[in-house]
């Protein structure tokens, strides 16, 4: 009988294999590019989305609040399929997840291209969040698989490749509009890259399963704990900045294009400024911290977010909002990545427990942020709604402190 269960087609037995423990630095320098190309993959693909919003936006005659309301179709499908984006990774192995996930991203983006009216629009997002959460659950377990094999630190790279991937992403994006090809006709082609990618680079992932620890059956399990109060405030430090970061993603194109009425293509430079320097800064930002401090860099990061997005409100220029979106995206790009690796080594909780608190709530940022942000802008105006994101890098510079007393 033909089996119709594409899920069976991605199981997987074991932990990491013998032959990637024991592999060369060549070939664990092959798998680690391979990694940082599914990552770069991911980050490509949603900046081509995201760079442009502005001309679906047009192209549907929505206002900001329409927007605002049709995006949240994305984090609800993220939402939707996060309790059990962790037991299929774990199920079938993130490898091969990993290349379903991302295969299913790509046919999602293509499919955010052919959308006519706000309700396909609306589908093809939750879609597009939905396959992206997958993916991303599996990525960062292969990016851990692969830290494994390296016995060292080197998550910050991958990240950084999604960061550089966006910035790409905004460049290519510059192109196709100078070009005046279609969102559908530039996803399409960003959609092939991807696959490409997916095809010369799936054989070197790392192929492991993680094993599920069953408790003993006369332990009781506790409905509530209190979290560490240090895990708290890392977590809305961390929700603080993914809001800021969000926000950028989102609404970085329609703030160029509708306030500061930059010309044609340059329509994306704000997008553009803003990866190109989040980027550098995710690549630069561990010789920083070990330089100055993790508190010192937190703290400056918040005022760069503030001093950033204030500029921008209040001088709505091409150059000044230029220079204000780099600022900001030099502030977020550490946070998070030291938020995550702060928790990890909190004395407390072990370190599964305390990530899964603090990226809980980090993420809420993420998704609400620009939702929530087209409907204050739809009633405040668009410079108010970027205003109030603004507080937020005020609060993470005093929030520091916080954990400084209760860490």
């Amino acid at each position: 009988m033909i089996n119709f269960n594409p899920l069976e087609l991605f199981q997987t037995k074991g932990k990491i294999k013998k032959v990637f423990r024991e592999a060369k630095a060549s070939y664990l320098n092959r798998i680690r590019f391979a990694v940082g190309m599914f990552y770069f993959g991911m980050g490509l693909s949603f900046a081509t989305w995201a760079s442009r919003i502005p001309d679906i936006k047009t192209a549907l005659h929505l206002t900001e609040g329409d927007l605002g309301s049709i995006l949240f179709a994305l984090p609800m499908g993220q939402l939707i399929i996060m309790p059990f984006s962790g037991k299929m990774v774990t199920k079938f192995g993130s490898h091969r997840i990993l290349v379903f996930s991302l295969i299913m991203y790509v046919l999602c983006l293509v499919n955010l291209g052919m959308a006519t009216t706000a309700l396909q629009l609306s589908l093809g997002l939750f879609l597009f969040g939905l396959f992206g959460n997958l993916a991303n659950i599996a990525v960062n377990t292969q990016g851990v698989y692969t830290e494994v094999l390296f016995r060292k630190t080197i998550m910050s790279s991958f990240h950084g490749m999604w960061s550089f991937a966006g910035f790409s992403g905004a460049l290519v994006g510059l192109g196709m509009l100078a070009l005046n090809l279609s969102p559908l006709h530039h996803f399409i082609i960003v959609g092939i890259v991807v696959l490409f990618m997916v095809a010369f680079n799936f054989k070197f992932l790392v192929k492991a399963k993680e094993k599920i620890k069953h408790k003993d059956k006369g332990e009781k399990k506790k409905l509530f704990v209190k979290p560490d109060s240090a895990l708290i405030w890392l977590g809305v430090i961390g929700f603080c900045s993914m809001a800021s970061e969000g926000v950028m993603f989102d609404w970085s194109g329609v703030y160029f294009k509708d306030i500061v009425k930059a010309p044609g293509p340059l329509v994306i430079l704000g997008y553009t400024s803003f990866m190109i320097m989040m980027a550098s800064g995710r690549f630069l930002g561990d010789g920083l911290i070990n330089k100055f401090g993790r508190e010192r860099v937190m703290q400056i990061s918040g005022v760069m977010i503030s001093a950033g997005l204030f500029t921008a409100v209040f001088l709505p220029y091409l150059i000044p909002c230029t220079i204000a979106f780099m600022a900001v995206g030099l502030g977020v790009a550490t946070i998070v990545p030291t938020v995550y690796s702060m928790a990890g080594k909190n004395p407390t909780v072990p370190p599964g427990e305390a990530l899964t608190i603090v990226s809980s709530v980090s993420f809420l940022g993420f998704l609400m942020g620009p939702p929530v942000i087209g409907h204050i802008a739809e009633n405040f105006g668009l410079q108010f709604s970027f205003a109030f994101i603004g507080i937020f890098g005020v609060l993470i510079a005093f929030m520091v402190s916080k954990i400084r007393t209760t860490a």
